[in-house]
């Protein structure tokens, strides 16, 4: 059994910032379990964009609200509380922020922790990282 909070993961290697958001991630790669779980908040006002090549993510909107934007097809949908997207296509989007987005994510393959957006905003393949 893990049992974790994020109070103990503030301040940890757990703990990733970058320029408009901030990840905790609560379960990684190491723990071993076949997916990884954050808890990521988005700055309200920024536009970030993200493309996972290498994992499938769902998100769970759990505060805020925003605009994802599918840049495969140009699909537009709103962002609130109670809204779930998951990217089984490894589709390039956008997130819009209206207000700080508060998410609960899962990634499959998991994340080690050590992973950066490149250009793209895509992670690298898991094996890139070990």
């Amino acid at each position: 059994m893990i049992v974790r909070t994020t109070a103990e993961i503030t301040g940890t290697e757990r703990d990733v910032s970058a320029k408009h958001w901030r990840s905790k991630r609560i379960i990684l790669a190491d723990d071993g379990v076949g997916f990884s779980f954050h808890e990521t908040t988005i700055e309200p006002g920024s536009v970030s964009e993200f493309h996972y090549q290498h994992h499938v993510e769902a998100v769970w909107v759990v505060e805020g609200t925003g605009t994802l934007t599918n840049h495969e097809t140009g699909e537009e949908h709103p962002l609130a509380p109670g809204s779930m997207y998951l990217l089984n296509g490894h589709e390039r989007h956008r997130v819009s922020c209206h207000t700080q987005l508060r998410m609960l994510c899962v990634f499959n393959p998991p994340v080690t922790g050590q992973e950066v957006h490149d250009e793209s905003g895509a992670y690298p393949p898991a094996a890139a990282i070990r």
